[in-house]
């Protein structure tokens, strides 16, 4: 794949080994930040590397793979990931393939505002992940008036009950547990029924998952479909998932499935439209990355 040519970004790919342990490192990479992208509420499987030898280190499971992510200033390192992997998932997943200097180009011509800039200076590297549609809907219903570190507790929690187990045997040093594990494919949450969903500690969501699973299952609720729909027709057929409402089924769209002018509305959203915008603002006339600049604004109201 020739980045320079056919992609956004300028940067350069090579493959390499370090006691079987293969590895991808990127040189170049401009406007993103693997700590925010990480932390900023649109993703519950990765989590901060300890004592690493690297700037920034995340890990976690992506695509059934344990992988880690490593920064020094420009330059990245996908620990378990071989070029193959990287193009095929990893190069989109991560959003290095959106150009954001225009994304941010837009929304600044759109919102020309003192806020919005400082909300996108601030929560400057943060892309938005391409997270497989089934985990992102899954992990949005389990968010529900949850908080991060409870989330990702049960998400855990639920990989490990019934999901398959993923080879991290050489991503000890990376943060990788003993044991690891994909996310559940649907039927294997279906399976698991509504009691064995509340044996995980999910609490009410437990009706909401089951018939999130069952309905991925039989089809009723077909994920590829719904995502090649408009934005707006696309988070209404979610909705008909129960225990689905709009800021659940606007985060994954946004999240899951590329609608990237969903403009998810949680408390801290609310808040900030309450206090920095005019009572009769429309996050429509964000246009097409008014996703984007939630993030920028959800990050900055959490971080900054």
């Amino acid at each position: 794949m020739n980045y320079q040519a056919e992609k956004c970004l300028p940067i350069s790919v090579s493959e390499k080994n370090d006691g079987g342990l293969t590895y991808i490192e990127i040189e170049n990479i401009k406007g993103f930040s693997a700590a925010k992208t990480f932390d900023c509420g649109q993703c519950f499987r990765f989590e901060a590397v300890g004592r690493t030898e690297h700037e920034t280190e995340i890990s976690g499971v992506a695509f059934g793979r344990f992988i880690s992510i490593a920064q020094d200033g420009e330059k990245l390192r996908i620990y378990n990931c071989d070029r193959d992997f990287f193009e095929e998932k990893l190069y989109s997943y991560l959003g290095l393939c959106d150009d954001y200097d225009e994304i941010r180009r837009n929304i600044a011509h759109r919102c020309p505002t003192e806020y919005m800039l400082s909300v996108m200076e601030c929560g400057e590297g943060i892309r938005i992940l391409r997270q497989e549609k089934w985990e992102a809907l899954c992990s949005f219903i389990i968010s529900q008036n949850n908080n991060i570190p409870r989330i990702k507790k049960i998400i855990r929690a639920l990989s490990e009950k019934c999901g398959d187990e993923v080879d991290a045997s050489l991503m000890r040093g990376h943060g990788a547990a003993e044991r690891e594990f994909a996310f559940p494919t649907a039927e294997a949450v279906m399976a698991l029924g509504v009691e064995g969903l509340r044996e995980l500690r999910v609490g009410f969501r437990a009706g909401y998952i089951f018939d999130a699973a069952s309905k991925v299952v039989s089809g009723e609720i077909d994920l590829e479909r719904i995502s090649a729909l408009a934005s707006e027709d696309c988070i209404s057929a979610l909705t008909a998932i129960k225990g689905v409402g709009l800021k659940v089924a606007s985060c994954t769209a946004l999240f899951g499935m590329e609608k990237f002018d969903s403009f998810p509305i949680d408390v801290w959203i609310r808040r900030v439209l309450n206090e920095k915008f005019p009572e009769d603002f429309d996050p429509v006339t964000l246009g097409e990355y008014a996703g984007i600049a939630q993030q920028y604004m959800f990050y900055a109201a959490r971080f900054d």
